[in-house]
């Protein structure tokens, strides 16, 4: 009895794969579909390339406190702070960073440097698109990362000190 129902059972598998082999295969273009990301369509929670953000003044919200690089289990980012000034302000806070790097050949996009952001400077954007045949490609630099200015402000630490001159 049991004998035949493992027959039965295998030849309904092996039907269904028989009809579907036959049927025209559906394939969603991507890099021409529908959609605001040419055919991508993301969830909300989807963890893609990391973007620093600005805060309403256009200055980095990254005062190189050290938390995500202390709470990222795969030691992908690298940080160098350095002291804000008088002249030139790169952020809100005393310090700003300097260098900012994260490698993502290392990277394993677990969210840990976001959630331990105290002031949410770090988040996960809906970059995708980051492979490369070459290593050195996957370091990105703290210019790749930071978002641009919206309302207009200078983006660099220079551009804002000839503004501010």
């Amino acid at each position: 009895m049991s004998i035949v129902g493992n027959v039965a059972a295998i030849a309904k598998g092996m039907s269904i794969t028989l009809k579907e082999a036959f049927q025209p295969t559906e394939v969603e273009n991507y890099p021409d579909g529908k959609g605001p990301m040419r055919g991508a369509q993301f969830q909300e929670r989807f963890r893609g390339k990391h973007q620093l953000q600005r805060d309403e003044n256009g200055l980095e919200k990254c005062v190189a406190c050290f938390l995500c690089a202390a709470a990222c289990p795969a030691n992908c980012i690298y940080i160098e702070a350095a002291e804000n000034t008088e002249a030139v302000r790169i952020s809100s806070a005393e310090r700003y960073a300097k260098v900012y790097n994260i490698d993502y050949n290392r990277c394993i996009f677990c969210g840990y440097c976001v959630e331990a952001c105290p002031t949410d400077a770090i988040t996960h954007g809906h970059g995708f698109e980051l492979a490369s045949l070459n290593a050195t490609n996957l370091v990105m630099r703290k210019e790749d990362l930071l978002m641009p200015v919206e309302n207009g402000l200078p983006g660099s630490a220079k551009e804002r000190a000839e503004a501010l001159a």
